[in-house]
Parts: C-alpha cells; structure tokens; sequence
C-alpha cells in the first residue's frame, strides 16, 4: 500500500519522498482516511510508529487543502497539545516538514521560552499551534490566542498528559474550542482515564488500534541486572563498557540522581551528557543535540525530560531506577526499537521489595516474561 491510496491529496506526496517514506505504516494506513473524513478519532499506538504523520498529514489536507481560509491574527485553526517541550518541537517540525509544499504557518508554544516571539508569530497568523497546556494556557488568558475557531483539535501522548496532572487545564483548553471541532486522541496506553477523557470530549469517536494487544513495540527486547544495594553506578559502568559504540539512554527518578550518575560516568571516561527539569531550554536542547549527533554516547535523563524524544536508531534504552507507575516503563522502551528497529531495554534491579513490586507491575504489560541477564565478570 502507498500513501496516494490514503486520499491524501498529491502535493503531499512530495515532502514524503524526500524523508523516504514509500509506503504508510499501520496507523498510518488506518488513521489517515477516518480523520479525512472528519471523523473523531481515538488511536491507540506505540511510540515510534508514525502517530505524528497519522494526525498531520490528513490535518494539513483538510485545513490548507480542501478547506482553506484567510489567516486570522491569534486563531489558530489546528491545535496540537502535546506533554513536553521537546515533544512540541519534534511535532511542530514534522508538520512544518510535511507542509511545506502547501506554505503550512505553525508555531511552538511552550514554556521555558520567551513569549515575546511566540506571540508575534501568532500576531502574524498561523494555521496550527503546537503547545503544552500551561503555556497556551497563558496565552488564552493574555488574550494572544483564541480558539474560536480550532477546526482540528490533537491531543497527543494523551496517557502522559493525563499522568502529568494536566488535565484541568485541558479540560479549560477543549472548553474555549468549537463543539464542531474534530477531535483526535493518540496515546501509548489506554487506561480508564484516557478513555474517560475520550467519551466526555469526543462525539462517537472511531477507534484504532494498532498494538497488537500489547503495550510494548515487539521489536523490544525485555532483560532485568540484578544487582547489589549501592551497586547500580558499577554495574551501568560495566553495561556501558560491553559496547562503547553504542549510544544508550539511561532513565534515573530524580534530577539528583540523574546529575549523580551523568558526573560518575563522565569520571569513568564514557561521554555523557544529562537532562532534567532543572537544565534550561538551552542545554537540553544541546545535550539533545550532542547525543544526536554522537558527540556523547549516553543520555541520561528523568521521565519528563526524555518524554517524546525522538531518536533514530537507539539501540539500548537502560532503567537505572525503575519507574513508580508502570505505564512510565512503556514510555521509557518506546525510545528503542522503533520504525521496526530492534532494541534492548535493560533494567537494574535490587533486592529491595520496592524494585521487585514495581517490577511485578511492568511485567503485566509485557506479553512474555522478563528474562534475567547475568552481568559479565567485572575485569
């Protein structure tokens, strides 16, 4: 199958071939000509599958294609809310990627950044926001954006939106758009709360789910270190060592520990860099970029930090700390093995009851069972 048997219209073809994307990918495939129709949507789908084209590419059609209009300062027509700063800008450059052809005005709104560009450029008319809901939030309330006249609403990686303690601002945010809007809602996992969220602000919306039934792209590979209390920062040292040309992604709970750890593996000699909430927009977005270009081989990282990277080829993804809810974990595994890559995802683990509970509720996600790697012998 290709994407000129999706309905997309022909001019969006062109950035497509260019990225090298010959055919669509499964949600892709099934999402595109339900939101062409103007359906409501709510798609369920790993990380690394294509969501971001599934939503754009039929949202440009409808809004600069089939539908256009006159820009209008400060309303947009399409709205993307998305959980983190890196993701918005992953997004927003996608769209503008897929959009060219068609001169697509969209704009980042975000916090840890100046307003004072964010809203010249909405001054200037734009057809699509990208943005975290605090920080649109405070552009409703400055008046330097209406949502009058959203015709597209995304909400995307709606499970973390939602884990993240952001819904009542999108409660405020969906309340300010049309009840004519589309709506269209991607997440990761399903759980009540999302679903709940799709009933209360969706008319009849469609489902795709393109999971297979589980949570976990199947091109990951699951494997737990057992190691000593005290005795994580050895161990990923070892970890990292058995393929020093391999880039890693290396998940701590806290800021502290996570600036811990980047300090004890620079001082064993392996090149790594950290983002955390406490970094400004600037460094983390150069560590990001250090790590892309494989100037450093580890990025370490809390949850919210390392949210919607976008990382080609990432072969290893290692849980220094196990996250607290277990969905986080599937987040956390959907840096690696996508766009049908394989990936490994290693876990350490102590003995404590708190590392074995938390790993009993990962291992519920997970379709087979989690096997035991043994640490080769430190030398």
């Amino acid at each position: 199958m290709s994407f000129a048997t999706l309905g997309l219209s022909d001019v969006l073809f062109q950035p497509l071939a260019r990225l090298g994307y010959d055919k669509p990918t499964a949600v892709q495939t099934r999402a595109i000509p339900l939101v062409l129709s103007g359906r409501d949507l709510m798609a369920r789908a790993q990380t690394g599958t294509g969501k971001t084209a599934a939503f754009g590419l039929p949202m440009i059609d409808r809004l600069l294609i089939h539908g256009k209009k006159p820009r209008v300062a400060g309303a947009p027509r399409g709205v993307v809310l998305v959980p983190t700063r890196e993701l918005a800008m992953q997004v927003h450059l996608a769209l503008m990627t897929y959009g060219a052809p068609v001169g697509l005005r969209s704009v980042v709104i975000v916090g840890g950044a100046s307003m004072g560009p964010q809203k010249h450029a909405l001054r200037g008319g734009i057809d699509i926001v990208v943005a975290t809901p605090g920080r649109l939030m405070d552009h409703m309330e400055q008046r330097t954006v209406t949502l009058k006249s959203v015709e597209v609403l995304v909400l995307d990686e709606a499970d973390r939106m939602l884990d993240m303690g952001f819904l009542p601002p999108l409660r405020r945010i969906i309340a300010a758009t049309p009840g004519t809007r589309q709506t269209l809602l991607f997440s990761a996992t399903l759980p009540a709360e999302v679903t709940q969220l799709a009933k209360q602000f969706s008319r009849d919306p469609l489902h795709v789910d393109v999971s297979d039934g589980g949570t976990v792209a199947s091109t990951v590979s699951h494997r737990v270190r057992t190691v000593a209390e005290g005795g994580k920062a050895d161990a990923l040292t070892r970890m990292l060592r058995e393929a020093p040309a391999d880039q890693a992604l290396v998940f701590c709970k806290t800021k502290r520990r996570s600036d811990r750890v980047g300090t004890q593996l620079v001082r064993a000699g392996i090149r790594t860099a950290v983002i955390h909430g406490n970094k400004s927009q600037g460094a983390r977005n150069r560590a990001l970029s250090d790590f892309k270009a494989g100037r450093v081989n580890v990025l370490v990282a809390t949850d919210i930090a390392a949210r919607g990277l976008d990382i080609e080829q990432l072969p290893l993804v290692v849980n220094y700390d196990l996250p607290l809810v277990a969905q986080d974990y599937v987040h956390r595994v959907g840096r690696t093995g996508r766009a049908g890559r394989t990936g490994r995802a290693i876990s350490l683990v102590s003995m404590s009851m708190e590392d074995r509970g938390l790993l009993k509720a990962i291992q519920r996600l997970l379709p087979s069972p989690i096997q035991e790697e043994r640490a080769p012998s430190q030398i």
